[in-house]
């Protein structure tokens, strides 16, 4: 459920246009914690310092970032944070998720962009050698005056990005419901997330798990790292840690409460791994929505 002071942004893209790109020279983020039906590419430069908020992951950013979101129910937000820059750079461009059909994105020329929309619901962010690719021709989209040639350069960047292996998905699983909430066509995998969603709030055994999937303990961990590049209980803890950052925005429930709701045995054990995944402690990661957010 997203909160009803989120601050709902009204995109001036109109629904004849396929997107809209916008370019800003500026001293500093202004814009609260919002959401908007509209995809999202965000580019900025000369911005070191600057807080980044996709759902529960908040970053500090370096100095230059490029990053898309494809969920109308994301909240994300760019705050000055510890940026010092009065010349800050942004290109940020919005299309409209229907702009590419899904009978189009099954086309197996289109995969790749389709499994990129996938990943970017929870927000991506791209990797340095990508960027320094996608950065000219960001640049060159944004003096580009035939419209049609235009959509034909955002469809080359759009597949330039959805080939990024070093690209990184920012809100957690547990936090946003995506399309993509399960492990695709691997059955095993969905039945432990299934399970692992519906019981974070228990005491969960290894051993339990395994069972669940008819595998040993050891052959079950090969399994999660090879499917999640995580560890077991680091899985299991990014899951409850997830549930617990949508808690913290949506309830006002105490931390405590919270805390031990999802998973978490006691409150400074909640507060320490808290702060040790997401930067700031649950009390902090609170504060930096409330403060942002606008009444509608």
């Amino acid at each position: 459920m997203i909160n009803a002071e989120l601050f709902k942004e009204v995109s001036p893209l109109s629904d004849k246009d396929c997107f809209i790109l916008i370019e800003r020279q500026k001293s500093n983020f202004n814009f609260p914690i919002h959401i908007h039906p509209e995809c999202e590419l965000n580019y900025i430069e000369n911005a070191k310092g600057a807080q980044r908020i996709v759902g529960d992951s908040i970053e500090e950013i370096d100095e230059e970032e490029l990053v898309l979101i494809t969920n109308p129910k994301l909240e994300h937000a760019w705050m000055d944070h510890n940026n010092k820059s009065q010349t800050i750079h942004e290109i940020t461009i919005q299309f409209h998720s229907d702009l590419l059909t899904e009978a189009f994105l099954n086309k197996n020329q289109m995969i790749s962009i389709q499994q990129l929309f996938r990943h970017a619901e929870k927000g991506v962010v791209f990797s340095r050698e990508t960027m320094a690719k996608v950065r000219p021709l960001l640049k060159t989209l944004t003096c580009e005056n035939d419209s049609f040639y235009s959509l034909v350069k955002l469809l080359i960047i759009l597949h330039e990005l959805s080939i990024d292996k070093g690209m990184r998905e920012l809100s957690s699983r547990q936090f946003v419901a995506t399309t993509e909430e399960k492990g695709g066509g691997n059955k095993k995998l969905n039945k432990v997330m299934d399970y692992l969603s519906q019981h974070y709030a228990e005491t969960i055994r290894l051993s339990t798990v395994a069972d669940l999937v008819n595998m040993s303990e050891a052959s079950f961990c090969r399994f999660i790292k090879q499917h999640t590049s995580k560890s077991f209980i680091d899985f299991l803890t990014d899951i409850r840690l997830g549930a617990a950052a949508r808690a913290l925005i949506d309830s006002s429930q105490s931390i405590a409460e919270i805390g031990y709701d999802c998973g978490f045995n006691n409150l400074s054990n909640f507060n320490r791994i808290f702060k040790k995944k997401k930067g700031v402690t649950p009390s902090e990661f609170r504060d930096n929505y409330r403060k942002n957010k606008t009444i509608v």
